[in-house]
C-alpha cells in the first residue's frame, strides 16, 4: 500500500496510523498527527480503491452502503499491510493507534471489528458503523475515541451512539466527543483527541 513513515522521537510512544476520507491522501492528516503527538512515529497510508479517481479505503454502493465483501477483504489487506509495516520499520505492532477521518474512520473501525490485536486504540472522526449482526471480537484494554457531528448529514447521531454501544458490548474503553457541526473535521474535535490522547497515555 502506497505509504509515508516518518520515525519518531521517542519509539515507546505509539505508531499514529493516519487513514484519510474520501478524495483524500497520505499527506491530509499529517498535521493532525503532529498536533496529538509530535514524538511518536507515524504511518500514513492511501487507500487502495478508486471511487471517481478518489482515494477511499474500500468499495461503496452508495453513499452510506458498504460494499462488505470488499470491506471485509480491504480491512485484511491493511491488517497485513500493519504486520509488514513493523517489521520493515521496527515499531511495535501491538502499539498502533489509528486516527482516521470519515471513510478513514470507518475502516480503522473495521480492523476493531474484525481483529482483536490490530490497533491498541484509535482516534474516529465522523465513523459510521463498518458492519452490522457481527461478533466483535473481546476489545478490552482497548480505547477509541470517537469525533461526532450532532447536524452530520452523512454519519447520524443515532449511528454515532450506535457505534459507541457495539465497542462498549465488547469492552473498549470508548469516549463519544459530539461537535455542533456537519462532517468536517474540525480544529475543537482535534484538541479534544488530544487531550483523550494526553489521559491514555497516562494508563
Amino acid at each position: 500500500m502506497k505509504h509515508i513513515f516518518n520515525k519518531g522521537k521517542d519509539s515507546t510512544k505509539p505508531t499514529l496510523l493516519l487513514l484519510h476520507g474520501t478524495g483524500g491522501n497520505e499527506l491530509d492528516l499529517l498535521p493532525i498527527a503532529g498536533r496529538i503527538d509530535d514524538e511518536a512515529s507515524v504511518l500514513s497510508v492511501r487507500g487502495n480503491v478508486l471511487e471517481n479517481g478518489m482515494p477511499r479505503f474500500f468499495r461503496r454502493l452508495a453513499e452510506g452502503v458498504f460494499d462488505e465483501e470488499d470491506l471485509i477483504f480491504r480491512t485484511k489487506e491493511l491488517n497485513e499491510f500493519l504486520d509488514e509495516a513493523a517489521e520493515e520499520y521496527s515499531f511495535d505492532r501491538n502499539n498502533i493507534i489509528a486516527i482516521g477521518y470519515s471513510n478513514g474512520a470507518n475502516i480503522a473501525a473495521s480492523l476493531l471489528f474484525h481483529y482483536k490485536n490490530a490497533l491498541k486504540g484509535a482516534i474516529l472522526h465522523h465513523p459510521m458503523v463498518p458492519r452490522k449482526g457481527i461478533d466483535l471480537p473481546d476489545l478490552s484494554d482497548k480505547y477509541v475515541f470517537i469525533a461526532a457531528g450532532t447536524n452530520d448529514p452523512i454519519c447520524s447521531p443515532m449511528e454515532s451512539n450506535e457505534l459507541q454501544s457495539l465497542l462498549e458490548k465488547a469492552n473498549a474503553n470508548v469516549e463519544l466527543h459530539w461537535e455542533n457541526k456537519g462532517h468536517q473535521l474540525t480544529i475543537e474535535e482535534v484538541e479534544a483527541a488530544g487531550q483523550w490522547y494526553q489521559k491514555i497515555q497516562s494508563k
